[in-house]
């Protein structure tokens, strides 16, 4: 079976550039203190947004070569777990802080990836299904893992240097309601092509 590029890449992208912790804070630090000095905080969600992805992979391939069956529960439960995502982008009204009282470092940022579960259930996802069929060498699982990192600081930069602007555009109620409901019909999409990719295989 072939990766569906489409739909691993459609899933990332939502879930990294949607509003959520490391978002919001981004945005926070960018207006409060300029891109140049939130680049520690950047850095710091970086190496833990890297670490949990490449924890995600090893784990998903232990469990994929011990319990082969797993996949399928793995993969049914992934897609319910989008499926959560859609109603949740759906039904958003965002709040953004604006706020923060002192500069956040890179200790701060790569504990926020530690504790945040929106990164580890994006790993366990990705790995358990859209990857399941990736070859598991150590190359390709670092370099899968440094390419969503990448993936997740384009978000963090786009949300320190647009923030403001993307905030002002999310809060008319036209506009959110547009952009909320094309967010979770690709999220729809994607959940669907996850479960017709396990059973039309």
């Amino acid at each position: 079976m072939q990766i569906d590029m489409l739909a691993t890449l459609t899933f990332a992208l939502i879930t990294t550039f949607t509003p959520g912790p490391n978002t919001i804070s981004s945005q926070a630090m960018g207006l409060n203190y300029g891109y140049r000095r939130s680049l520690p905080y950047f850095f710091g969600i970086a190496t833990g947004f890297f670490s949990i992805m490449l924890l995600s992979a090893v784990l998903a391939a232990a469990l994929t070569q011990l319990i082969p069956s797993v996949v399928t529960y793995l993969t049914i439960a992934g897609s319910l777990y989008i499926l959560y995502l859609a109603y949740h982008v759906f039904t958003s009204s965002y709040s953004f802080s604006q706020t923060i009282v002192k500069p956040l470092g890179y200790s701060n940022g790569l504990l926020l990836q530690l504790l945040n579960p929106k990164v580890i259930i994006l790993g366990l996802t990705v790995y358990s299904t859209f990857l399941r069929d990736m070859a598991r060498t150590p190359f390709n699982l670092a370099a899968s893992a440094l390419c969503f990192t990448l993936m997740s600081f384009s978000a963090l930069s786009t949300w320190a240097l647009f923030g403001i602007g993307i905030s002002r555009l999310l809060r008319t109620e036209h506009t959110r309601k547009v952009v909320n409901a094309a967010l979770a019909l690709l999220l729809v999409y994607t959940a669907v092509r996850m479960v017709w990719s396990l059973f039309s295989a």
